[in-house]
């Protein structure tokens, strides 16, 4: 086996080394001295590296002196927190099976709580020789330490005061997807210095906005501790959304303004402080370490062949499910254990409400497929912390039997995309696409109504980071990503998008008021649509990011907020922020019951009828006319709210929605109790006030337009 040739670094005073404990696992300050402890099932020696208060000058190297139950582990009691350290570990150098052991090579503890120093890209990174003949069967000796991040030790001790989780219902649920960089990067009211970083997220002035826009929880894109991809370093870009995560336990470290983890949890106590909850976007189903071409920068150097998914025959490969070179092997024990230990940690000490999981389905996958009973989707419905949090999943990845919407099991929420791709497809008037879209207003009973999950299993959305902004999706029939170098071949193409006569910006002012429209037509289903609604931010002021639908890769203009807001993105916002107060104002918007149009004797109501444009109840002849593009959605807020046989005292609803072209006369049907309809909202009239129409009273519905009826009884 190739043996290292870095030698320790001469010290005089060599630290006292006790046997510690073999748990808690990672770098543990207990007041008088830190107990270090780390997996690794087939290593033959662990050495603890130390270094200097700037983490350039390796002190000491310290062997682990104890290993129990394939955890290596060791105390120090004159270590305390702000010590910068490290691992080399030694064992087999033998890629074919499976095993890439190169002492050489600096590691960061996958339980580190931070990280100082940035990556710097260099060929001693890697455990094997670039350009050797033997590629990555080779061994290289030098010594990484220079060019990797190192770990640091934490006082976690935080007074968090009166601050407790907010605990928002599913049914209230209105989830804001931002960026903790993006968003305050051009915001006017958050300093310069404190731009991009959690300081600046909880500025007065962002708060303050977040409330007052009325949605319940934001949600991070991931803040973990990431490392940039050389390729784009290259180019002048970087990985901008973070998804390639190094450290699932550390806060990315540029986004620390103070370098204090503090700062993380003084945002969360800010957020919580206006009644907002924080939801991360977590990325467990791969790493930074690539595929076999990869750095050795932290698990494959640990113990590659438990950390990782190989493929069985040859071991020198990887699973590759996540598309980006590795997969996290979720069936090992300890890979398990390290997840659930980080869920645990940002749960409980800072205090994050939920998690919304990259490619989940790579988290239930066993080598023979998905399976919703893998251990880690069981591990976290009957953990009693991670239960009581909000678990999102993106429910599909590249691999076998990748695509899972609708079969996670219950106590999980869903990214829908069936949801986004038949709202686009309606309202740009595709054809065939009105029993569908039905279906998505209602909670996507065909895919969740099992099981008792709930209409809150289906998260709602139009765009997410990942394509078109709103305004965008009624800009552009194309993508247009050639600011990101790649010859505008990244990105999806299936969009579902139409520029509606010009692509991109254009000053026709019917274009642009029809534009406008359609995203009130995008917020108002969204809003107006059983399950849990999310929304992107600047969507709501159309924010564009001028036809690119991937920029992952845009850490600029691009990718950032931009807060100089247009008379009618002001108006935008407005209309959003009414729409919000009506989902809120309105039980039968968000319904912790399944719609299913079926007539319930006992009480002798149907919770949702749907009409045809003469105020009848739709024939299946109706339904199944491909040209139909012009429906209502009686909801009936006498319908049986709970499992408990009683009628509901909630509003009535009328919902109208045309696709059409052109307008379409709507009979406004007479309902029992009710002696008028006021309409709330008119998707063509903004501005409009309240007004009263009698039964039977014929509207001229505006082409592409959606209203909103309140039944006004009898004593009202």
């Amino acid at each position: 086996m190739p043996q290292t040739n870095a030698q320790p670094p001469q010290v005089s005073n060599p630290s006292r080394i006790r046997e510690g404990l073999p748990f808690p696992l990672g770098a543990t300050w207990d007041g008088l001295g830190v107990n270090f402890a780390i997996f690794s099932a087939n290593a033959t020696k662990v050495e603890l590296c130390l270094f200097d208060s700037t983490g350039e000058t390796e002190l000491e190297r310290i062997e682990l002196p104890e290993y129990t139950d394939e955890i290596w582990h060791g105390y120090l009691p004159d270590a305390h927190p702000g010590q910068i350290y490290g691992y080399r570990v030694h064992g087999p150098y033998d890629p074919e099976n499976g095993h890439r052991f190169n002492p050489n090579k600096l590691l960061i503890d996958p339980y580190a709580k931070q990280l100082v120093g940035e990556l710097k890209w260099s060929e001693a990174l890697f455990g094997y020789t670039i350009g050797h003949p033997d590629g990555d069967l080779s061994f290289d000796e030098r010594d990484s330490a220079p060019f990797v991040p190192k770990s640091k030790i934490i006082d976690p001790a935080f007074t968090w005061g009166r601050d407790h989780p907010v605990q928002v219902p599913w049914d209230r649920t209105i989830i804001y997807e931002t960026h903790a960089r993006g968003f305050t990067m051009q915001h006017p009211a958050v300093p310069e210095e404190l731009r991009g970083t959690f300081a600046g997220l909880k500025t007065p002035e962002v708060v303050d906005y977040i409330r007052k826009l009325g949605v319940s929880s934001i949600e991070l894109l991931p803040i973990h501790g990431f490392v940039q991809d050389q390729h784009l370093l290259e180019k002048g870009m970087s990985n901008y959304w973070g998804y390639n995560t190094i450290a699932f336990f550390a806060p990315h470290a540029k986004y620390l303004a103070s370098g204090k983890i503090s700062e993380f949890k003084e945002m969360v106590a800010h957020l919580h402080n206006a009644g907002l909850e924080v939801i991360l976007d977590v990325v467990y189903n791969h790493t930074a370490e690539g595929n076999e071409l990869g750095p050795t920068l932290s698990m494959r150097g640990i113990d590659n062949a438990s950390y990782y998914r190989l493929i069985p025959d040859n071991k020198r490969y990887y699973v590759n499910d996540s598309g980006t070179g590795n997969t996290l092997d979720m069936s090992h024990p300890c890979v398990l254990q390290m997840v659930t230990d980080s869920l645990r940690y940002w749960a409980t000490e800072m205090h994050v409400d939920g998690f919304r999981f990259d490619l989940a389905t790579i988290l239930g996958r066993e080598h023979d497929g998905f399976d919703e009973r893998h251990s880690f989707l069981v591990a976290c419905r009957q953990d009693p912390v991670l239960a009581q949090t909000k678990l999102i999943a993106e429910p599909w990845d590249i691999g076998p039997g990748g695509y899972q919407v609708g079969g996670f099991p219950p106590g999980w929420a869903e990214w829908n995309d069936q949801y986004r791709d038949t709202v686009r497809a309606f309202w740009k008037g595709d054809e065939d696409k009105l029993a569908d879209f039905a279906s998505r207003l209602t909670g996507s009973g065909d895919l969740y109504n099992q099981r008792g999950r709930r209409p809150f299993s289906s998260v709602n959305f139009i765009t997410a980071h990942d394509g078109f902004t709103l305004n965008d999706l009624v800009s552009y029939n194309n993508k247009h990503n050639e600011a990101n170098d790649e010859d505008n071949r990244d990105g999806s193409d299936n969009n579902l998008s139409w520029n509606h006569g010009v692509e991109g910006p254009t000053d026709d002012p019917e274009i642009n008021e029809l534009r406008f429209r359609q995203m009130r037509n995008f917020f108002a289903t969204l809003l107006f649509s059983q399950g849990t609604p999310m929304i992107v931010a600047g969507d709501e002021f159309a924010r564009t990011q001028h036809g690119n639908n991937n920029a992952y890769c845009q850490d600029s203009e691009i990718g950032w907020v931009n807060w100089e807001l247009s008379e009618e993105g002001e108006a935008l916002m407005g209309f959003v922020r009414k729409l919000i107060r009506l989902r809120q104002r309105f039980p039968m918007l968000r319904r912790g019951r399944f719609l299913v149009g079926a007539y319930n004797e006992e009480i002798g109501v149907k919770d949702v009828t749907w009409l045809s444009p003469a105020g009848e109840e739709m024939t299946v002849e109706q339904w199944e006319d491909s040209n139909n593009r012009c429906m209502g959605m009686l909801l009936d807020g006498r319908a049986q709210p709970t499992g408990i046989r009683r009628a509901g005292s909630d509003a009535t609803l009328l919902i109208i929605v045309n696709a059409h072209h052109d307008v379409v006369n709507f009979t406004l049907p007479a309902v029992p109790q009710g002696a008028h309809w006021q309409r709330l909202i008119d998707t063509n009239s903004p501005d409009a006030r309240y007004e009263r129409f009698q039964f039977d009273t014929e509207y001229a519905v505006t082409a592409r337009s959606l209203l909103l009826y309140e039944l006004v009884k009898d004593e009202d």
